[in-house]
């Protein structure tokens, strides 16, 4: 699932769009990446239809960039979800 996210850094924010998501971890790609190794925090708005529920879900995360990828032209990051909560 696409979804545009903001990723936030401790060198400012990055635009980016989800690739993969579990609850475990992200897959996403954007123009820059953060660092492998940083310390990343984002809000995902997930899709009523994908939930399940009456209106959208808000996520937000913290975690942590665990590695770095090119797929074709993408240039792609994981980051390892370690904390998260529903946001009203």
């Amino acid at each position: 699932m696409q979804l545009a996210i903001r990723i936030k850094t401790e060198d400012g924010e990055i635009e980016a769009v989800t690739e993969n998501i579990s609850a475990n971890g992200i897959l996403f790609s954007g123009e820059s990446l953060p660092a492998v190794d940083s310390r990343i925090e984002f809000t995902i708005d997930m899709p009523a239809s994908v939930m399940g529920s009456a209106s959208d879900v808000s996520i937000h995360c913290t975690g942590r960039v665990v590695r770095h990828q090119v797929k074709g032209d993408l240039k792609q990051a994981a980051a390892i979800i370690d904390e998260y909560f529903l946001k009203a």
